[in-house]
């Protein structure tokens, strides 16, 4: 085993007298020596309560035959960030997650892994770390939280409450009103009840086979979330000592194609394409821009899930089928789904999804009544992207497919948002966010103040949004992010002023701005990209080394 480096041969009396003052004995150093990254944090609705589930892993590990090691990383909730500058800190706390757990793992020499995440950058950023260290390793998140209602019984969930704010900006709802929004949006621990880019990542690793099956949407805090919790904890044991299951060799090519297929099939959030970008490169499978618009073109768009479809939440696509019906649906299609890939669980992935079913149709579609024949996230190319731009199809009317607007240019998400708040983008504009990429936020802001201010404000068919920066998987509407070349970089959308006609169209995957070749060329002439000290060394480090989104906002090591 592995872990015999720091528990076998006379050498290591001082390694064994360390560990046997946390507790073990000469029967443990025979046993595999299990690593527990749990991501319980008191602030987040979906970690609050993982210590518990921390315990209840350690108590199964033990009883199949495994010593436990449970540590922890760091979580930031991105809506609880959101709208200040606290969200400059969310996308780079993904790296930390990732070094922290290859710090752990590596420096003790453990054996297996089990990740208990939940939320936003805290999966990928696990599953980043947990690929560098290469031993088998299940997930298992925490699973989604319940939808909230009114007192009507009108289903809501954060993204209710968000833009419920533009709606009381407009007077449009009363004080009493969004008071009721706020206490009942989010009833209960869990990852936020729609597809959002928590549940989006879960689902997706249920798709790549690192997760058992019900784990992106088994709901938290219930006997079956905990059932699961137990199960993933001896698969874990069961699986220590067989190279097999190493996590390359499950999260591999064809796994991150399967995530992608069901991210399109279900229209998960944007950052799910930047989060694969990065995830890709770790399983040494690296995935382009261009590659995930080629999957999207092959996959039927076949379950809408809130913020596209506020009525339906993840507790409703678990009882219609959950991801193994998703799956099984979308390779009807033929050829789509790599069904040979290796799971967990012993099982492939056609075995997994051969005897699922659709228990409900209307929620999860036969390809016969799909959405729409392609995925339900696009990449976008043109003159304002040359490098590529991302946009959640699943969440735009269809009014809004092919939009052209008036640039109206903000330097910040701050400025944007006083600028929405004080009527100065009118229908008709395509407002511009710029300098909140990866290196110019710095930390690549989520957006999801100003695009639900837009909703709220009644803009949303009227209006369109393009970003460096990027979207909350709340958000929905014509909104474009991750634009890359990022405007700190000297990407055209540092070039672009007010009243540029920019037009975007989903069905030819285009985003444009209407300026000629020499234009932009004299606007670069005298270009400077702006540049602002975030005041904290850690951003600086991170703007200093992080390439830009259609790259994955991954850091450079010094051999790149």
């Amino acid at each position: 085993m592995r872990s015999d480096r720091i528990k076998k041969g006379f050498e290591r009396a001082p390694h064994r007298s360390l560990l046997r003052a946390t507790g073990l004995n000469d029967g443990d150093f025979e046993k595999p020596f299990i690593g527990i990254a749990n991501s319980h944090i008191d602030i987040i609705p979906g970690h609050y309560y993982l210590q518990e589930y921390g315990r209840i892993a350690k108590d199964e590990i033990r009883k199949a035959g495994g010593v436990p090691f449970e540590f922890n990383t760091i979580g930031v909730d991105d809506g609880i960030a959101m709208g200040h500058e606290g969200m400059k800190y969310s996308l780079p706390s993904r790296e930390l997650i990732a070094d922290s757990i290859e710090t752990v793992m590596n420096a003790h020499q453990l054996d297996a892994l089990v990740c208990i995440p939940n939320c936003d950058k805290i999966v990928p950023g696990m599953l980043m770390g947990a690929l560098r260290v290469n031993v088998p390793t299940v997930f298992v998140s925490g699973g989604p939280m319940k939808a909230g209602h009114l007192h009507d019984g009108t289903p809501i969930d954060l993204n209710t409450a968000f833009e419920a704010v533009g709606k009381r900006a407009q007077g449009q709802l009363t004080d009493a009103e969004l008071y009721e929004i706020e206490c009942q949006a989010c009833p209960s621990g869990g990852s936020c009840s729609g597809m959002f880019t928590a549940n989006s990542m879960n689902v997706l690793c249920e798709a790549m086979g690192v997760a058992l099956p019900g784990n992106g949407t088994v709901l938290a805090l219930t006997p079956e979330r905990e059932a699961l919790v137990r199960r993933a904890a001896r698969r874990a044991v069961e699986i220590a000592a067989d190279e097999r299951f190493k996590l390359r060799n499950i999260a591999n090519r064809d796994a991150i194609h399967n995530a992608m297929v069901v991210d399109m099939a279900m229209g998960g959030s944007s950052n799910t394409v930047l989060h694969m970008l990065a995830i890709s490169r770790e399983a040494g499978a690296p995935l382009s821009l261009r590659d995930i618009e080629e999957i999207a073109g092959k996959v039927s768009h076949i379950a809408k899930i809130a913020p596209s479809l506020a009525t339906v939440h993840m507790e409703d696509i678990h009882r219609a089928g959950g991801v193994p019906a998703v799956l099984r649906e979308a390779a009807r299609r033929g050829g789509i789904v790599r069904e040979g890939a290796l799971t967990v669980t012993g099982e492939t992935v056609g075995e997994r999804i051969r005897d699922a079913r659709t228990a409900d149709p209307e929620l999860i579609r036969p390809l016969e009544n799909a959405y729409s024949p392609v995925g339900g996230l696009a990449v976008l190319f043109g003159n304002l992207a040359i490098e590529g731009a991302v946009v959640k199809t699943a969440g735009i009317q269809p009014s809004m497919r092919r939009f052209t607007g008036a640039a109206i240019c903000f330097d910040s998400q701050d400025e944007a948002i006083a600028g929405i708040m004080g009527g100065k983008v009118k229908p008709g504009h395509f407002v511009v966010i710029r300098y909140e990429g990866p290196k110019g936020g710095p930390g690549m802001q989520e957006m999801l103040s100003p695009t639900s201010l837009i909703m709220g404000m009644g803009l949303g068919e009227s209006v369109a949004l393009v970003t460096d920066g990027r979207f909350s998987g709340a958000t929905r509407g014509a909104c474009v992010g991750h634009v890359s070349p990022e405007a700190a970089e000297g990407g055209v959308i540092g070039l672009v002023q007010d009243g540029d006609r920019i037009t975007i169209d989903v069905e030819a995957r285009a985003l444009t701005v209407d300026v000629s070749d020499a234009e932009l060329a004299r606007r670069r002439a005298g270009f400077r990209p702006k540049r602002r000290d975030p005041g904290s060394s850690w951003l600086r480090r991170y703007a200093h080394l992080v390439t830009n989104a259609a790259n994955g906002a991954v850091l450079r090591s010094t051999d790149l």
